[in-house]
C-alpha cells in the first residue's frame, strides 16, 4: 500500500471514529443545559392532550432514523415539486410533528441555533417512553439535520408485511443485530395499527388459508369484526397490544399467544434465536427494559447525513 493509500485509509478511520464519538449525553451541557428539560415539558404537555402521542414519538424517530439515519429528515415538509418523507406512503399515518416544533420554539428562545431537530425526536422518544412507564436513559446527543427529505426513500421502511429474512437484511443494513430487531419490535407496546397493515392475514392469506393459521382464533375473529374484507372505514384498526399506553413486555407475551397484529411482529417466532428472545422479555419486564435502553441507544446513533441545526424543523434555511 502506498504512502497517499494508506493516508486516505487513515483519513477514513478518523472521520467514521469522529462521527460516532461526536454524540454525548454532555453535548449541550455548556451551550444549552436545559435542553433536555425542555423538550420533556413539551411531550408532557402534548401527553396531557393527547394519550396517542408518545407511540407517535417513538415511531417518528424510528423512522427518521431507518432512512438517511437520524437527521430530523422525517421533519421536514414536501415543497413545491419535492415530496418529503412525512408524505411517503408508510408514513401517512405520523402525527404529533407538532411537539416537535413546540420543543423547537421553546429551546430557540432559550439556546438559539444549539439544538438540532434531529436530537430534539430523539430526546422525545426517550421521554414518550420514560412518561409512558418505561425506562429512561441518557440520549447521546450532537446529531445534525439533513437537508433532503424524499418520499420515495421511505421504501427503505420495513413493512409490516416482511419475514424474518427481510427483516433480518433491512436491520444488518443498518448495523442492527437479530437481538436489536426483536428487542425494537418491543416497542409496539405502545400504539394502533390501521386495518391496512395487517388485512393480509385476515382475508385470502394464501392459496390454501383464507386467515393467517398462526393467529388466535378468536383473536382473528375480533379482528374481522373491525376490519372487514372490503373495509371502508378509514381510520378502523387495532391497538398492539392490551396496554396501548403503558411501556411494557405485554407485547412479547401476546405474540406468544398469537395475538400479535403484524406478519413481521410474527416473523419473530419463525426461528429458533429470535423466538427464544420473545420468551425471555415474556417472562422479564425489567430484562425488556434494559435491553430496550441498548438497542434504542443503538438505533438513535445511526450516523445521518446532516450538516446543519435547522432553526424551523420543518424546512431548511
Amino acid at each position: 500500500m502506498n504512502a497517499h493509500m494508506l493516508n486516505l485509509l487513515v483519513m477514513v478511520i478518523f472521520v467514521v471514529t469522529f462521527d460516532v464519538q461526536a454524540l454525548s449525553p454532555h453535548y449541550y451541557d455548556h451551550t444549552c443545559p436545559q435542553a433536555d428539560h425542555i423538550v420533556t415539558n413539551a411531550v408532557k404537555k402534548a401527553m396531557s392532550n393527547d394519550k396517542t402521542v408518545p407511540a407517535a414519538l417513538l415511531r417518528m424517530h424510528f423512522h427518521d432514523c431507518f432512512v438517511r439515519g437520524c437527521d430530523g429528515s422525517v421533519l421536514l415538509d414536501s415543497k413545491g415539486k419535492n415530496k418529503a418523507e412525512k408524505d411517503g406512503p408508510p408514513n401517512i399515518s405520523l402525527h404529533a410533528f407538532y411537539v416537535i416544533d413546540n420543543a423547537k420554539k421553546a429551546l430557540e428562545e432559550q439556546c438559539p441555533g444549539i439544538v438540532s431537530c434531529a436530537d430534539i425526536l430523539s430526546l422525545a422518544a426517550r421521554d414518550a417512553v420514560a412518561l409512558s412507564g418505561g425506562p429512561t436513559w441518557a440520549v447521546p446527543k450532537g446529531r445534525k439535520d439533513g437537508r433532503i427529505s424524499k418520499a420515495i426513500e421511505t421504501r427503505q421502511l420495513p413493512a409490516p408485511t416482511f419475514n424474518i429474512s427481510q427483516l433480518r437484511q433491512n436491520f444488518g443494513q443498518r448495523g442492527l443485530s437479530m437481538h436489536d430487531l426483536v428487542v425494537l419490535s418491543g416497542g409496539h407496546t405502545l400504539g394502533f395499527a390501521h386495518c391496512s397493515s395487517f388485512q393480509n392475514r385476515l382475508h385470502n392469506f394464501n392459496t390454501q388459508k383464507e386467515i393467517d393459521p398462526t393467529l388466535n382464533p378468536s383473536f382473528a375473529a375480533s379482528l374481522e369484526g373491525v376490519c372487514p374484507a372490503h373495509n371502508k372505514v378509514k381510520n378502523a384498526g387495532s391497538t398492539l397490544d392490551g396496554t396501548v399506553t403503558s411501556f411494557d413486555n405485554i407485547y412479547y407475551k401476546m405474540l406468544i399467544q398469537g395475538k400479535s397484529l403484524f406478519s413481521s411482529d410474527e416473523a419473530l417466532l419463525a426461528v429458533p434465536s429470535t423466538k427464544k428472545l420473545v420468551a425471555k422479555y415474556a417472562s422479564s419486564n425489567e430484562e425488556f427494559k434494559r435491553a430496550f435502553v441498548k438497542s434504542m441507544i443503538k438505533m438513535s446513533s445511526i450516523s445521518g447525513s446532516g450538516n446543519e441545526v435547522r432553526l424551523n424543523c420543518r424546512r431548511v434555511r
